[in-house]
């Protein structure tokens, strides 16, 4: 059976030394940030970049887009957690 979106969530933020959330949660901008640390993609940190930036250099660095001025920045799909779950190393079994 595949992971839920939730438990694809709480895979990254456990890969990414966060805590799990008991509830179906969006990532917060630290998470987003954690994530992009654990990709390997440069934030200037100093900017505080937006997270709507941070979803767009995700999904590029991934490879569900081709660069970041051509990604999405809208929430992240199933998909999309799959492919950075993936990229992180989180492990999604249940």
């Amino acid at each position: 059976m595949s992971p839920t979106v939730h438990e694809l969530r709480n895979a990254i933020r456990v890969a990414t030394d966060r805590f799990e959330r008991e509830v179906d949660a969006s990532f917060t901008k630290e998470e987003l940030l954690a994530i992009c640390e654990a990709l390997g993609v440069g934030v200037d940190e100093a900017a505080r970049p937006s997270t709507s930036r941070m979803r767009r250099l995700i999904r590029a660095q991934v490879g569900i887009a081709e660069s970041p001025e051509t990604a999405d920045d809208s929430t992240f799909l199933k998909s999309d957690l799959q492919a950075i779950a993936d990229g992180v190393g989180a492990s999604s079994e249940s």
